[in-house]
């Protein structure tokens, strides 16, 4: 976290629901989290990954703490997207896309998932 506040710029990149290995990657603790991955630095030195569902570069406007937990507010200074793609989104502890993922949307096919 202190590389992030610190920080003028950043990058936010919206992974696709074919990259939810990518997503676990990135949650572990104690590995390389970068290792492996194909990305390219934007116009202010953040690491933009490739193929990706869309890619914001934000200049680090201003930051709130909050509880426990810091708010950032970034203006975004460019913007890409891929068409006909869908984004991962991760929410309650399981992905979606515009439907549950793996495992999950098994279950709740059946009516087991909750």
């Amino acid at each position: 976290m202190p590389a992030l506040c610190e920080a003028t710029h950043y990058a936010i990149n919206v992974l696709t629901a074919e990259q939810q290995a990518l997503a676990e990657q990135f949650a572990r603790r104690d590995i390389d989290r970068w290792s492996g991955v194909d990305f390219t630095l934007g116009k202010s030195g953040a690491p933009l990954i490739a193929n990706v569902a869309a890619t914001f570069e934000c200049f680090n406007r201003s930051r709130y703490d909050e509880g426990d937990h810091i708010i950032f507010v970034g203006q975004v200074e460019s913007c890409t997207h891929l068409v006909d793609t869908s984004p991962l989104v991760y929410h309650g502890g399981r992905f979606y896309t515009e439907h549950l993922l793996g495992d999950a949307a098994v279950a709740d096919e059946k009516g087991t998932a909750r």
